[in-house]
Formats: C-alpha cells, structure tokens, sequence
C-alpha cells in the first residue's frame, strides 16, 4: 500500500470510528424502544412531525400558537394537511432531558420527521461538549431506529464561556450531522440574533414577532424532510 492510499483511508477510517461510537453511544435508548409497545396512531393517514426543543421552540411568553413551532402547525395545516406537529418542547429542558424523554416520545407518536432543537440550556450551564454529544446522539439513534428523519437544529453560545467552549459547542452539531448522516441547522436564531428589537426583556427569547422569521428560517431545511 503507498503512503498517497494510507492518507485517504485515514478520513474514511475516522468516519467509521465516528459512526461506530455513535451507534455505542445510541444502544441504550434503542434497547428501551425495541422494547416499548407503540400506541396506535389516532389516524392511521396522517403523517407525524415531533419537535423536541426547549422554550425557544415552546413559544416561552406568548400563546403555543404564536411560537415558531405553532406557526409551522398552521402553516402545514394549509399547504400539507396530511402532516401533523407534535410540539414536545419543555422551557428548560436540556439535552439530558430530551435524552430520558425521546423514547417514549418517538414509540408513542411515531413520527416520520423528528426536530431536535436542544443545547442552549446546556451551555449556558457550562456543561461538559461531550455530555451534551453523548445526548443528543442518544437522540438522534433513537429517531433513525424507528425510521424518522432528523433535522438537528443547533445554537450558538456568547463569547463569556471562552473561545474554546464557543468553537466547540458549535463544532457538535457538525459532527452530529456528518457522523449520522442528518439534516443540519446551524443556528436557530440566525435570522433575529443580531436585533436586540427581535427579543423579549430577559434578551433571551424572542418576541411573537419575530417568530415568523425564524420560521422562514427553519423552513428550507426542513422542507426536504416532508417530501414523500
């Protein structure tokens, strides 16, 4: 074998070992699903979309309906009623949340498309990149072995954590995506982030107002994911 044919293996070599570790990673909550009995659908033609997000996508000081997630409902509702939203976003919620609940929730509702919009909570606590990994690919595995598409949404963390944090809360997603092959959001907020105007008193949220712009935002990307 020549050294040129050893360097391109090792990319090759590097992404098995990834997905490997992702599937380790995903064993624990597969075994529960496997397990799990699944409640029949209410109608056996819809088609089901689950958001599993914290109070960014739980429409956190306004009605669910104004929230971006509410606003997709309704939006789906006029341009491809077979699809219904199950918004399982909890204000607060962390990615070790989302991991204890995402089997449950995907056996219950089986869903064909499964946004998983969870992190900030996370780094604003400083948790550990590799906690927040390890959860999020629970969560993920747990999506693809009941055959839903994922559209993994990330955020973005303030300077005050250290550059390291930053680049690598950020970096997470990416590899997420490539290690099992799901749709990627980079940034929820990116369309609002830049005007203080787009939120509410606590500089956190986002207004009702503007949840129609991250919605736009969100929408190329996950449109894909609707098409038979």
């Amino acid at each position: 074998m020549t050294l040129g044919t050893a360097a391109m293996r090792r990319p090759m070599q590097a992404r098995v070992a990834r997905w490997m570790l992702a599937c380790l990673l995903a064993l624990p909550v597969l075994a529960q699903a496997q397990a799990a009995t699944a409640r029949p659908a209410a109608d056996p033609q819809a088609k089901t979309l689950l958001v599993m997000g914290d109070s960014l996508s739980a429409g956190y000081g306004m009605s669910a309906a104004q929230g971006w997630v509410g606003l997709l409902a309704q939006r789906l509702q006029r341009e491809a009623p077979d699809w219904r939203v199950v918004n399982a976003s909890i204000s607060g919620e962390t990615t070790a949340g989302g991991a204890s609940r995402i089997v449950q929730a995907v056996v219950r509702e089986r869903p064909q498309v499964v946004i998983i919009a969870l992190g900030a909570n996370d780094g604003l606590r400083g948790l550990p990149l590799a906690e927040a990994r390890r959860n999020l690919a629970r969560m993920i595995g747990a999506s693809q072995h009941v055959g839903a598409r994922v559209l993994l949404v990330g955020m973005r963390m303030p300077p005050n954590l250290g550059p390291d944090y930053t680049r690598g809360f950020e970096a997470n997603y990416r590899l997420l995506a490539d290690t099992f092959d799901v749709a990627l959001l980079p940034f929820l907020l990116e369309p609002v982030a830049d005007d203080r105007g787009n939120f509410q008193d606590d500089n956190l949220h986002p207004t009702a107002e503007a949840q129609t712009k991250i919605l736009d935002h969100v929408w190329p990307a996950l449109r894909p994911l609707l098409a038979p």
